[in-house]
């Protein structure tokens, strides 16, 4: 079983940059206060839905969606101990080849979490289609995690695992006690609790802080820790899966935010879920200004900075361009910088021509 405990102890780094906005209203350390985090996550979702047609379903836009899907095939199963790096996780999902000289299991868990993961988005629809019934169902959990252990079971099944305790099936052990005290229910209640939480998350629908609801909903995934292995990946899966039915992007937790995922599951475990609905709208926003918006958004529509910055104009570039009057931007109500591709590649041009 891979706990908690377990992601404390890989230390592969990754450096991402940081898109949060940060014009006004920010906090002493530099960071918007968490209140100003979910309200600019909805105002950007609104504007996605009402001025560019919503989220793009990936057969309309599969650019985008395979760029999250490396990143997520590959920091999902790093936090996990996986030791493949970028690189190799996007040579072996794009061609199909397996580069380095890693365990067999290694290549293995990122087929099976990138398998599922092509599944989740494949329920990108139009969020209409989910204003009733269930948000997600127990065929649907149990799918997700068949998809994501199924092939790493086929060489490197866990030792522990009795024959009714294969991939998409819940566990029949009990499970130790996290780090922190939290006890997982013992296995006979697995299935009750199972059924409760699928409740509540149908419930999220109507909560007035969706993210925060979500991410509650997704510690409690991962307190009941249902399958004997691989709890931790299949509830990323089914926290995206929910996140896209709902219109939003996927979330990507990356490995340098291992300690504060960790900690904030941990609050969240002791009934503060703020901390984690936090990294989840930064984590969404991240893929909604990094991938989503630019390639939806029109050379001439107006875009937070965030998502016109690229790695040879970083948003403190931008930032910079305007303060001195030298890229053409707009400031909103809500203290954003806001330009367009267009006037972002004229003050790229302008900056050449006076070399």
């Amino acid at each position: 079983m891979v706990s908690r405990e377990k992601l404390k102890h890989n230390k592969t780094q990754v450096v991402v940059l940081d898109l949060n906005p940060v014009e006004d209203n920010i906090s002493k350390r530099g960071r918007l206060p968490r209140q100003l985090v979910y309200q600019r996550l909805e105002e950007a979702i609104t504007e996605l839905r009402e001025s560019m047609g919503g989220l793009p379903s990936p057969t309309e836009a599969e650019g985008i969606w395979t760029a999250i899907w490396h990143q997520e095939a590959h920091h999902s199963t790093a936090l996990e101990g996986n030791t493949l790096v970028l690189s190799q996780v996007e040579a072996l999902l794009a061609e199909g080849r397996a580069v380095g000289n890693k365990e067999l299991r290694e290549y293995m868990e990122v087929r099976g979490y990138a398998a599922a993961a092509q599944w989740v988005y494949s329920q990108a629809l139009d969020p209409g289609d989910w204003t009733t019934g269930d948000l997600l169902n127990l065929t649907e959990v149990r799918r997700a995690h068949q998809l994501a252990l199924g092939p790493v079971w086929e060489v490197a099944p866990h030792p522990n695992a009795t024959a009714a305790e294969v991939p998409g099936s819940f566990r029949e052990h009990d499970i130790e006690p996290f780090p922190a005290g939290m006890v997982p229910p013992s296995w006979v209640e697995v299935s009750a609790s199972i059924t409760d939480w699928l409740a509540a998350v149908s419930a999220i629908r109507s909560a007035d802080n969706p993210i925060e609801a979500l991410a509650a909903a997704h510690a409690g995934f991962e307190r009941i820790h249902p399958f004997l292995d691989g709890n931790g990946r299949t509830g990323r899966l089914l926290l995206n899966l929910v996140l896209v039915r709902l219109g939003y992007p996927p979330a990507v937790i990356y490995t340098r935010d291992r300690s504060r995922y960790l900690k904030a599951l941990r609050a969240a475990d002791n009934g503060d879920p703020g901390r984690l609905g936090e990294l989840v709208a930064r984590a969404v926003t991240d893929n909604l200004y990094r991938f989503v918006v630019p390639a939806v958004a029109g050379p001439n529509r107006l875009m937070p900075l965030v998502a016109l910055a690229m790695p040879a104009q970083s948003v403190f570039t931008l930032r910079a361009a305007v303060e001195r009057g030298r890229l053409r931007a707009q400031k909103g109500p809500d203290g954003q910088w806001r330009s367009t591709r267009a006037w972002v590649d004229e003050y790229v041009a302008s900056r050449y021509r006076r070399r």
